[in-house]
Order: C-alpha cells, then structure tokens, then sequence
C-alpha cells in the first residue's frame, strides 16, 4: 500500500526532528575513579572522622609512608593500622623519594619497599600497590628508569608499582624508558612551578594532560589540588605544619570554582589513557590550609559552590559574644560590618578581625582587614555586655 505524499512528507519532519534532538542531547559524563592522598607523618584523632565522612566519596587511599630525606634518612610515617583495616578501601603505600637526593641506591631503596610491603600485608592492610613519588630531574631520569627496573623485579606479583610524573618529563626522550617499568603513573599538576607563579593554573594543567595522555602507553591518573599554602617573604613554602620563621606570609590557594571547571572538561573530553583523578589531600578537621571535606565533596560531585554566611549570638546573662558561621560549601568573604541594636550597654569589644565602633547602644562590628571565612568554619567577631540585644536584628554589610 503507497502511502500518501502529505502523511509521507509529515513522517520524514518528524524522523528529522527525532535525528536532531538525538545530536542535540548531552553525551554522558565520563566515570573517572576517584582517589585521594593522606599526606601526614603523623596519624592522629581527626583521621578517624576524616576516613569515615569521605568513605563514600574515594575508591581508594593512597597514603604516605615513607621518605628517604638528604639530612634525615628514612623516616616512616606512623599510620593507624586499625583504622585503615576497619575502613577496608584499597591501599597504595607512596614512598617519597627528596628530589634533592645526590644519588639512587637501588638497593636500599627496594629493601625499604620490601620491609614496607611486608609489614603493612601482615599487619592485614587492604596494600594493593606501591607509588614511588621522586620529583626527578629530566636529565636524571635514565637513572630513575633503572631503579624502578629493579623495583619492578622484587615486587610481588599481586601488587602494582606506579609513580608521580612531572609536566616537565614530557619533553625527555626517557620519559618512554620509566613509564615502561611501572604499571600506571599519577601526573601532577600543581604545585610544579616556582611558588611566585601560583599554584594551580587549570588551562596549563589540561594542556599538560592531553600532552601526557598522547604519550603514555600505560593507564595515568591526573593529581588535582584540594589545598593552600602560603610563601614566607624568603620564598619558603609552609604548608600543614607551621615554619618557625616569622614574617608576612602570602596566602596562595586552589580556587575550588577553578578546579570544578577543569573537572567538568575531563568528564566531557576523553583523554587517552587518563583512568581517574587523585585529590591531594583528605582533609582534616585540623588541617588549616586544606579545603574542608564539603567544599571538596562539592567538586568532585560537580556540585554549586556557595557560601552561607550566618550571624550566631551566645547569650551568657548580660553577655553576648557574636560570632559568624559559614553554613555553605564554599569560602565566603567575611561581612564588612556587623551592626544590631541594644540597649543598656556597659562593655564591649571587637576579636581578631574586627573593631567595636561606639556607641555601644547600637554595636556596630568593623572588619579591618578583608578575610575570607572557609565552609563550616566560625570565627567570634566580639563581645558586648548589654541588659538587651536585638540577636535577629543583625544588618550585615557584605
């Protein structure tokens, strides 16, 4: 049976139609596992919260254990070996080899590996694999290629050997002889340039990453910044653990809304050979320069970044201490005035930051100095003692 020309002309818009919407809807994002460091020489009580708020988050931990340091020796991390086993995730030890090393003893170096492997297996861990992270000279990596040779020959067979790679290897024709030892690689991206650059430089990093990914035969992963640091007016970087040198300090951070957009181009773009992505590091409550757990889960769950910054008064008697919380996911500039009304105020004072301007029957809290306040984080902006404050009437000033 024909079909008439009017019916037949009305299926072919509507096959069209179909065809376009089809082009038109968005492709699926691309699953990249997600990993992450745990970077102290020192396990201490915060882990525990840490390890169990981001169980859900990270397939795998990937955790300091040892360096081998010019003026120190070999130092071990001292981890929490019952913590890690009630976690249960899949363990890769990293082994930090100080790029400032005059020399590579291969032989120590994988008696260091074998004692490690051993120790962590019967001890019951979940080791899945072992990292070696040496920020290797280019014109030493033919040397670093033998070593992971023989690295490669002790291992055993149910553990995988991988190493961090550096941006600056891509132009050495010996990058092929050391990626040919190991089983996959971690590429880092931040962090590799001298400190007055920045730290992190999303574009740069994605060049960098297809570059990489063009090269490597073998599975990588790409290390994405979850932290800050900050540079002493002699260059030296501080990061978790304070410098006894005193001073100004440049506060140098990952911008998280950075980050979120290079992560939403790896999920759209294929790279070749780029499996997943490893965050440095797992936050602590105690950790000062790393982003808080919600402003990385956030990221990594592609998630809107928000600050939410609320006024809180505790009420002691005559005494009110006021106080600002970020109730948000994301860092949020501290408010430039905080002001409310009284009555009867006798004292009352600014903390930190901020300067209590008179009079005191309508208190009035002057930032100093502009500050940014982190997700979930609370800073006390003074104090007032009054027979009355209006606690809801707070006006802020952004």
């Amino acid at each position: 049976m024909s079909v008439p020309l009017p019916l037949w002309r009305t299926l072919c818009v509507v096959l069209l139609a179909i065809i376009t919407l089809a082009g038109c809807e968005r492709p699926p994002a691309i699953a990249l596992d997600q990993q992450v460091y745990i970077w102290q020489r020192q396990w201490r009580a915060s882990h525990a919260q840490a390890l169990a708020q981001s169980h859900a988050d990270f397939s795998t931990l990937r955790i300091l254990a040892a360096q081998l340091h010019p003026r120190e020796g070999w130092i071990q991390a001292r981890i929490d070996p019952q913590l890690l086993k009630q976690d249960g995730r899949p363990l890769v030890a990293v082994i930090r080899l100080d790029g400032q090393l005059p020399r590579l003893d291969s032989a120590a170096i994988a008696a260091q590996m074998q004692t490690l492997i051993s120790t962590w297996q019967a001890m019951g861990l979940n080791l899945r694999g072992v990292e070696i992270d040496h920020d290797c000279a280019s014109n030493r990596l033919s040397e670093y290629a033998a070593l992971l040779h023989t690295l490669r020959s002790q291992i055993p067979h149910d553990v995988t050997l991988s190493i961090t790679a550096l941006p600056a290897w891509l132009s050495s024709p010996a990058l092929t002889a050391v990626l040919g030892q190991v089983d996959s690689s971690v590429l880092q991206v931040h962090a590799v340039r001298r400190p007055s650059l920045g730290l992190f430089e999303p574009e740069q990093a994605l060049r960098w990453a297809v570059a990489y990914g063009a090269l490597s035969p073998k599975p990588f992963l790409l290390a994405l910044p979850a932290y800050g640091v900050a540079l002493t007016d002699n260059g030296e970087v501080e990061s978790e653990a304070p410098l006894t040198q005193g001073g100004t300090r440049r506060e140098l951070q990952a911008d998280p809304q950075q980050v979120a957009a290079l992560l939403k181009q790896l999920q759209s773009t294929p790279i070749n050979h780029l499996t997943g992505l490893i965050w440095f590091r797992l936050p602590l409550a105690d950790d000062r320069r790393a982003w808080p757990l919600a402003t990385l889960q956030a990221v990594l769950h592609q998630q809107p970044l928000r600050g939410d910054v609320q006024v809180v008064v505790l009420e002691q008697g005559s005494l009110y201490e006021v106080r600002v919380t970020n109730r948000g996911n994301a860092s949020a500039p501290l408010p430039a005035e905080l002001t409310t009304l009284a009555q009867g105020c006798e004292a009352g004072d600014g903390a930190r930051n901020y300067r209590l301007q008179r009079p005191l029957d309508n208190p009035r809290f002057v930032r100093q100095q502009p500050a940014q306040l982190a997700a979930g984080q609370t800073r006390v902006v003074g104090w007032v003692r009054c027979h009355h404050l209006d606690q809801g009437g707070f006006r802020v000033t952004p």
